[in-house]
C-alpha cells in the first residue's frame, strides 16, 4: 500500500438518519449541509480506521480502545473557521485528556499541510490524513452542502465520540468552529 493508503471496514447501516439539531443546523457559517444517509447514531460500530498522521505515522481506531475517543472532522487546515476549531481544542486538550478523551482531528488535507498547520498553531493532539475521504464518507461527513448557494460536495464539520469499545457515544453533524468545543464539553460534562 502506498504510504496515504489506509484499511477502512464498512460502517454498519444506521438504525436511522440523523436530523440536523436546533442550534447547530443553521449559523452564520457559509456552509448549511444537507441531511445525507450513513450518518452515525448512538450505539452504532464505530468503522475502524488507519489513517496516516501529519508525520506519515500509521493511526488506527483500534490504538484507542479502553479510552473514550473525540474525532473530529473538519474541512481544511489553516483556514479561519477550522483554525479556531483547532485552537479551541488545543486549549482544553489537558481537560478533555484529564477526564479520559483523546482529541483526534481528521481532514482531507496532506500530510505536509498538516504537519505545517500543527507546528502554526502549536497543536498536540493528532491529525489525521484522510486525502481519498473514505473515512469521512464512512462516518457520514462528507456529501452535499450547500455553500454560498451552490450545491457542492465536501466535508461536513462533524464530530463523534467513541466509547472504549468502539461505539459510537455521541455523533454531532453540522456543528459550528466557534463555540462547538465549549458545547462537547458541556455535553461531555466536563469541566471547563
Amino acid at each position: 500500500m502506498p504510504p496515504a493508503a489506509k484499511k477502512l471496514h464498512p460502517a454498519p447501516k444506521a438504525s436511522r438518519t440523523s436530523e440536523p439539531t436546533s442550534g447547530d443546523s443553521q449559523h452564520a457559517s457559509p456552509d448549511r449541509t444537507e441531511v445525507p444517509t450513513g450518518r452515525l447514531s448512538e450505539g452504532d460500530i464505530a468503522p475502524d480506521f488507519q489513517l496516516v498522521d501529519a508525520d506519515g505515522r500509521s493511526v488506527a481506531l483500534s490504538q484507542f480502545r479502553g479510552r473514550r475517543v473525540v474525532l473530529y472532522f473538519y474541512p481544511a487546515a489553516a483556514t479561519p473557521g477550522c483554525t479556531t476549531q483547532a485552537g479551541d481544542f488545543r486549549d482544553h486538550l489537558a481537560e478533555l485528556n484529564g477526564a479520559g478523551y483523546d482529541v483526534l482531528g481528521i481532514s482531507p488535507d496532506a500530510p505536509a499541510k498538516l504537519a505545517k498547520f500543527r507546528d502554526a498553531e502549536g497543536l498536540t493532539f493528532p491529525l489525521l490524513s484522510d486525502e481519498s475521504t473514505g473515512v469521512l464518507q464512512a462516518y457520514g461527513a462528507y456529501g452535499a452542502k450547500t455553500m454560498y448557494g451552490k450545491t457542492v460536495q465536501g466535508v461536513i464539520r462533524s464530530t463523534l465520540v467513541i466509547g472504549p469499545a468502539g461505539t459510537v457515544e455521541k455523533a454531532m453533524y453540522n456543528v459550528r468552529a466557534t463555540g462547538h468545543v465549549d458545547k462537547l464539553l458541556r455535553e461531555l460534562d466536563v469541566a471547563s
